[in-house]
């Protein structure tokens, strides 16, 4: 990547411009039915960006060449490294209430396998995918998820190109839906707070962020608890969603696609 690129003063003039638009608008609250959806101004950055993108509409290219958006793509995983670093700092202060946690923290790992549980029968049964199926629902698909594949299957395979296509929407699509997602059910207020926080950790930093921020915003006087909560929950992640992704997901995801591979085979037979 050539560093000159990131140096174009259109890339910064609409970054900047963007930004102090999405500020300016700030949150907007929207009742829907007994709960409230948050409107954040990640929302309209995410939708002007996606404006300006020269690789959707070719137009744009004469505001942001297409050699310029690819070299801005990566710092993304740069600009989100002070927020985490801001994870870390609201740890410290919270540890009694992480301790506390116990159990719950530690298990949230297990949330993950319900990628697998719910999207796989679906994406065999109804979508009528092949192996695709298994790297797309055998994880929420984020890098440590793509080393399992590209290692035991390789990138070009057909789990490898489900797994893929899961990792480019969610890193398009992924950070927007939790934002909007973690907002509303925090105002449903049917669960404990902190245990949404705790789901906000599922290994991606800007996710993360997203999640984290949206519940902040709906609850502020636990801002610090639910940061802290979400920062410690992510770190878990990273240090054994590894080996659940390894060891349980994805052998439990190959016997589950074997299993329902061969229903859709009886149904299809009884069928015909």
């Amino acid at each position: 990547m050539d560093l000159k690129l990131l140096l174009d003063w259109r890339l910064h003039l609409t970054v900047i411009v963007t930004s102090m638009f999405a500020e300016w608008i700030g949150i907007v609250r929207i009742p829907l039915g007994p709960g409230t959806l948050l409107l954040l101004p990640l929302l309209y950055a995410f939708i002007i960006g996606v404006i300006f993108n020269p690789h959707l509409f070719s137009a744009m290219g004469k505001v942001i060449p297409k050699p310029v958006s690819n070299a801005a793509g990566p710092i993304i995983l740069i600009a989100i490294l002070p927020f985490i670093a801001k994870f870390g700092s609201t740890i410290g202060p919270a540890i009694e209430q992480i301790i506390a946690a116990g159990p719950a923290l530690i298990l949230q790992e297990l949330g993950n396998l319900g990628t697998m549980l719910i999207a796989l029968p679906f994406a065999v049964l109804v979508l009528k995918m092949g192996r695709e199926a298994i790297g797309a629902t055998y994880s929420i698909a984020r890098e440590p998820n793509i080393a399992i594949i590209s290692d035991r299957y390789g990138l070009r395979s057909a789990e490898g190109i489900g797994i893929m296509g899961v990792y480019v929407v969610g890193t398009m699509f992924g950070t927007l839906y939790f934002a909007l997602m973690a907002g509303y059910i925090a105002s449903l207020d049917i669960l404990d707070i902190r245990a949404l926080a705790m789901a906000c950790g599922v290994g991606s930093g800007s996710m993360v962020a997203a999640c984290s921020a949206a519940l902040a915003e709906a609850v502020p006087a636990s801002k610090d608890e639910l940061l802290a909560f979400a920062g410690a929950s992510n770190l878990l992640t990273y240090a054994t969603g590894l080996y659940v992704s390894l060891f349980i997901a994805l052998p439990v995801t190959e016997w589950m696609y074997k299993r329902l591979k061969g229903s859709r085979q009886e149904i299809r037979h009884e069928n015909s």
